[in-house]
């Protein structure tokens, strides 16, 4: 079974969307996006209005990193 992910899982999500979407720059993405993309994953369960800016922003610069470092 997949480890369940919530909101403060910012390591987690990152390496995810680094998967899910390897060559993408994750700062291209727009929030609205981000946000839509973690909340669809059946192991998320976190609350969807439970995020926010500052939540969004630290999983992007997470995956930031796991994309300069690929």
């Amino acid at each position: 079974m997949a480890q369940e992910l919530m909101w403060g899982d910012t390591e987690d999500i990152a390496i995810r969307l680094h998967e899910e979407h390897p060559g993408l720059d994750p700062l291209t993405v727009r929030f609205t996006d981000l946000h839509s993309w973690i909340v669809a994953w059946p192991e998320f369960k976190g609350e969807p209005k439970e995020s926010n800016e500052k939540k969004l922003e630290a999983i992007q610069m997470a995956w930031h990193e796991e994309f300069q470092d690929a």
